[in-house]
């Protein structure tokens, strides 16, 4: 993914005459740029790098390909400058190759940039299975949203929840969602008379069509909370694919007025809640509310499983549902989903207890994982 850390004003030429002033055809300034050292490559532990930068020109940018590749730019705004690339651990065996790319006036100059694999792979994954994109929530402050997107909607909007969803901050501009102590944290308050929470969506317009996507999940605790791991379709047409038509997935439910059992599900058209036969699993685990827990879904043609701390969970296959979009919709890109939601039809089915606000969901990283 390309990362572009700033704008630079463009050096105008012969094309655009005008903007000297000058009737008179101007010659083409011709703008250099170099670098020392001209590439980079690291071992698996990762390191951190300088690369010295000169150009003809007045001023420079730089943007990566690879967002694994984190860079610091100095003096851009000077023919002379620098950059500190950090390359941080490599989770996986395989190598990996990324660039980045320095812009000076109409001049482009790549840096390649290698990485070696690791010895042992930081993270699990089905056999065949390779890292296609994961967030570990252990940079910056808020959410990065070239990655995420928020959801805004009033109380009410479903399931009569009670919430107000809202993008990053309350209006008295308290955070619904930021990143601290290296986990994404879904604050749900309550501000003058009103209750907000967050609801987050990653990379919404394109998703994944099948995949093994995990989630480390520590659950708030409190009558009323209602918090989930989710899935639904990337670009759906509400009109002629309503839900539960289009399908939903949830790898992970819990409320409170139930503490520590998470629950999986499908949703379809012929086998949903509102006709009481949706494919559904619970299980109680010990400190759900209060502790980190993993929470995983394995995603086929053919089949959609998910486990709980590497156990299974819920099991539901196309031969056994049916092969019809009303039975098996899941043929197209999902987006995940996390959200933490306050009362509602299951969540507060109990009733809520206002006393337990606030209260947050935390999660540690998401990691997502597709065939080689």
């Amino acid at each position: 993914m390309r990362k572009y850390f700033f704008l630079f004003t463009l050096i105008c030429t012969a094309s655009f005459a005008s903007c000297g002033g000058n009737d008179e055809a101007e010659t083409p300034v011709t703008v250099s740029i170099s670098t020392q050292p001209e590439s980079i490559s690291a071992p698996a532990e990762g390191g951190v790098y300088t690369i010295n930068v000169t150009t003809t020109a007045q001023e420079w940018g730089v943007y990566t390909d690879g967002d694994w590749i984190k860079v610091d730019t100095r003096n851009t705004l000077l023919k002379q400058g620098s950059i500190t690339v950090t390359i941080p651990a490599n989770p996986l065996t395989d190598p990996r190759s990324g660039s980045i790319t320095l812009m000076s006036g109409a001049a482009r100059k790549t840096i390649p940039v290698t990485q070696a694999g690791a010895e042992k792979a930081a993270y699990y994954a089905p056999d065949g299975y390779s890292l296609v994109w994961n967030d570990e929530f252990d940079t910056g402050s808020e959410l990065n949203s070239n990655d995420w997107t928020h959801e805004v909607q009033k109380d009410h909007w479903v399931n009569n929840e009670l919430q107000n969803y809202v993008n990053h901050k309350s209006p008295d501009g308290k955070l619904v969602t930021e990143i601290r102590d290296g986990a994404l944290r879904i604050n749900c308050f309550k501000e003058n008379g009103k209750v907000y929470s967050g609801r987050v969506y990653a990379h919404v317009s394109q998703g994944w069509q099948y995949g093994y996507f995990e989630a480390r999940i520590k659950l708030p605790k409190g009558k009323g909370t209602w918090p989930a791991f989710w899935m639904m379709p990337v670009g759906n047409d509400w009109s002629t694919n309503p839900w539960p038509k289009c399908g939903e997935i949830d790898i992970m439910e819990e409320v409170g007025c139930v503490p520590n059992e998470v629950s999986s599900s499908v949703h379809t058209q012929d086998y949903n809640h509102t006709k009481n036969t949706q494919k559904t699993h619970a299980m109680t685990i010990a400190n759900a509310e209060g502790a980190f827990h993993t929470y995983a879904m394995l995603w086929t043609a053919d089949e959609i499983i998910t486990y709980v701390d590497g156990k299974e969970q819920l099991n539901v296959k196309k031969s056994v549902l049916g092969s019809g979009h009303d039975q098996w919709p899941f043929h197209y890109a999902f987006y995940p989903i996390f959200n933490l939601a306050w009362g509602g039809d299951w969540g507060g089915m109990n009733g809520v207890d206002e006393s337990a606000l606030p209260v947050t969901m935390e999660v540690d990283y998401i990691r997502v994982f597709q065939k080689k």
